[in-house]
């Protein structure tokens, strides 16, 4: 028997002990929480010989994310939450034992220093906080999202074969719930009116559902390019992207909609080197808007009628209602941001402080635009990202964190006409289109913070830093 087997056969040994022992004390002392012991022996092992499987087991369990509600009122995802932490650790550890062997040129990438740009600004607007420990917990999450899904993954996802891997990993529970979906959901007609319970438990309401769905349709899509066609993963994922858009429609979620033809127009606009006069125009287009809103006070025309703004059970009479003003969730939503304008008004330059929005904007509202919903006992947020960071942050963290949303687009976009290998230029496509519906998403949402959608965001980021850098390192070499 070699060392290497010796070696083997004395760690399932030990692990068949712990298994043993683990289960037999739990039993015996009714402690079932003692069950889960060799699942963090194992996670140890694995964070000591490769920490790589367990940075794709985490994104094996974002789809299968449950939240919990800790006896002190937080909310926590598991298993991800908990495990991205660890990997952060693991991370910190892994820098310090190989610092000389980093890639400065990553921490010196554009979309890196505008990043650290954004959280550098974060962290002085949470010591000024009106309200220090919201924003020192969401300071926290902040620190272990972008160590985790920005720094660690740029460590490890340099190469197309580790997206293609990364994508089997997701698709697989991906599909799982979205099965259960769709069954649970035909077993009472597709109804409207049931959607935001049959997804649960793996999402908190149709719009996570919806919103989780329409960021990983780009990666089946550009994935399946990268195989022969009518080869068994090409036929697979093709039939995922059809279950996919299925799912997509019977979430009957209007932002997911909007963002996929955003995801379709942003294709030729990068194809088309169309991305600054774009940009441009946007910028410009809402500028204008949120001008012509404050002059005049004329955002008061558009108050709704309280006895008519209701939430409908049907989607035909949803989509109806939401030209007219009479839809209950997009008039909570100007609800909120008339607040949102009302605290920025009054702390433009360093905000309320990470976080604290839910905590502060109820005394800020006008009673005009309330809804049969604003008493939000689910404790949920503004429904913009932009704004949310505007009035947690003040103008300057809602600039930079818009130039971070500028620089990644239009480096992107260079970075897509710079790649020659087809396999590369199809994963910068398939990232570039997942930060267009992102980016989209986030007008109507806030989502950077949640697993399923803010791991991708940043993620997407590293990748592009990635293959921007191997672009540069091969044309050295042909030079």
């Amino acid at each position: 028997m070699t060392l290497a087997d010796q070696k083997t056969r004395t760690l399932l040994i030990g692990f068949s002990a712990i298994v043993v022992v683990s289960l037999l004390v739990g039993v015996a002392g009714n402690w079932w929480f003692l069950a889960g012991i060799p699942a963090l022996a194992l996670y140890g092992y694995l964070a000591l010989v490769d920490f790589r499987k367990i940075f794709y087991l985490l994104f094996f369990f974002i789809p299968l994310t449950v939240e919990v509600w800790l006896p002190n009122g937080t909310v926590t995802d598991m298993p991800t939450e908990l495990m991205t932490v660890l990997l952060m650790g693991i991370y910190f550890v892994y820098t310090l034992r190989n610092g000389r062997n980093l890639r400065s040129d990553f921490l010196k990438h554009p979309i890196t220093l505008a990043l650290l740009l954004h959280l550098g600004w974060l962290f002085v607007t949470a010591i000024t906080s009106q309200d220090l420990m919201i924003s020192v917990k969401f300071s926290l999450a902040k620190i272990w999202y972008v160590t985790t899904f920005f720094f660690l993954a740029g460590s490890i996802l340099k190469e197309e074969k580790d997206l293609r891997k990364l994508t089997w990993v997701v698709l697989v529970p991906l599909v799982g719930t979205v099965f259960y979906v769709l069954v649970k959901h035909a077993a009472i007609g597709f109804s409207f009116a049931e959607i935001h319970t049959i997804v649960q438990p793996f999402y908190r309401n149709k719009v996570a559902y919806a919103c989780m769905l329409s960021i990983f349709l780009p990666f089946v899509w550009f994935t399946r390019q990268m195989y022969r066609t009518w080869s068994w993963q090409w036929t697979i994922l093709a039939g995922v992207t059809v279950l996919l858009l299925i799912g997509i429609q019977y979430s009957y979620t209007r932002a997911a909609y909007l963002t996929l033809g955003m995801a379709v127009g942003a294709f030729f606009v990068i194809k088309w080197r169309l991305m600054k006069p774009v940009l441009v125009g946007a910028a410009i287009l809402a500028v204008l808007y949120v001008v012509g809103m404050v002059s005049h006070n004329s955002y008061l025309d558009h108050k709704p009628v309280y006895e008519k703004t209701i939430t409908h059970e049907d989607f035909g009479d949803l989509l109806n209602s939401t030209t007219k003003g009479q839809d209950v969730s997009t008039m909570e939503r100007v609800y909120r941001w008339v607040a949102g304008g009302h605290m920025l008004g009054e702390r433009p330059l360093l905000g309320f402080g990470p976080g604290t929005f839910t905590a502060f904007y109820k005394t800020y509202t006008l009673h005009g635009f309330r809804t049969y919903v604003s008493d939000n006992t689910e404790g949920s947020g503004i429904h913009c990202y932009y704004l949310m960071t505007a009035v947690e942050q003040g103008y300057i963290g809602a600039l930079l964190f818009v130039a971070l949303v500028f620089i990644v687009l239009l480096k992107g976009e260079i970075i897509y006409h710079q790649t020659t290998d087809p396999d590369r230029k199809r994963l910068v496509m398939m990232v570039m289109l997942t930060t267009v519906v992102i980016d989209g998403l986030l007008l109507m949402n806030d989502l950077v913070e949640t697993d399923k959608i803010g791991s991708f965001f940043f993620l997407c980021m590293a990748v592009l830093v990635n293959v921007d850098l191997a672009n540069k390192k091969t044309l050295d070499g042909r030079q």
